[in-house]
């Protein structure tokens, strides 16, 4: 699983704290402890209403201070991560785009620039309508997504797209859940090789003990090809769970990756 780590984001309220303040201690702190435990991106969102680019550049540089770990950049504005892209010592994730305005054309031509192959990209099912409904929507704006990336020549493995995980509580009968995942079987019976992420907390919100619907929604998103997800790092009990899907669908060969993360104290167990 590719592991976008999401506590430093601007919206969360002990981050949005700590950003206010400028508190070099708090970001450093929980970028070293989401890469040590294993995160493949640090995502980075100021989530500011004034000075969004000078906050992402003081953030990414107090992170790479204490890290190498690629970062996420992500803000709604397409041109602050391309503006913020310089400021990052390493490839990372430019998150995100979209159907929606012009992002796609912001984005991709950057992206297409030799310099920048390396860097991956966070791609939304949304449009100018919004969110939509319906499976069949979702799937015309990821068609029309990688129609664009063709256009640009960016690379399928270098795409991860979001089918937009909503709350579970707000659908009538699972349905939600329903066509997330029907959006999920389209993309990688069309194009293989682009990952699905997504946010796994989304689903719980509102609910009691989210952590088991969190759980319960990975086993079924693996299931479906999701294989990159924004999530916290630090829980091991969805990290074991992660393991143990991804080895009961064939993706771990006699189970070695997730008998090394348990005795590595990934899960199930505390780093001695």
């Amino acid at each position: 699983m590719i592991i976008i780590a999401e506590k430093l984001n601007g919206s969360i309220p002990t981050c949005a704290k700590a950003i206010a303040a400028r508190d070099e201690a708090y970001i450093k702190e929980m970028a070293k402890k989401q890469a040590d435990a294993g995160a493949t991106f640090l995502d980075c969102c100021a989530s500011v209403n004034e000075g969004e680019l000078e906050t992402m550049k003081w953030m990414i540089e107090t992170i790479q201070s204490v890290t190498d770990c690629p970062i996420s950049v992500d803000s709604p504005d397409a041109q602050i991560v391309v503006d913020a892209m310089k400021f990052c010592k390493r490839p990372g994730l430019f998150n995100s785009v979209s159907g929606e305005g012009n992002k796609i054309d912001v984005a991709f031509p950057i992206l297409a620039q030799p310099e920048n192959a390396k860097w991956d990209v966070m791609a939304l099912l949304c449009d100018d309508t919004g969110i939509p409904k319906s499976a069949e929507k979702r799937i015309e704006v990821f068609d029309a997504i990688m129609e664009k990336a063709a256009k640009y020549g960016i690379a399928e493995t270098r795409i991860h797209i979001d089918p937009l995980v909503e709350m579970l509580c707000t659908a009538d009968d699972g349905e939600g859940v329903s066509m997330v995942l029907e959006v999920m079987k389209h993309i990688k019976t069309t194009h293989p090789k682009v990952h699905i992420s997504g946010a796994i907390s989304n689903i719980s919100f509102n609910l009691p003990a989210r952590k088991l619907v969190n759980q319960a929604f990975a086993v079924l998103a693996i299931s479906n090809g999701m294989d990159s997800s924004v999530m916290d790092p630090l829980s091991q009990d969805l990290r074991g769970v992660i393991y143990a899907a991804e080895a009961m669908i064939g993706l771990d060969d006699f189970c070695a990756e997730y008998t090394s993360a348990y005795r590595d104290g990934i899960f199930g167990q505390k780093k001695a």
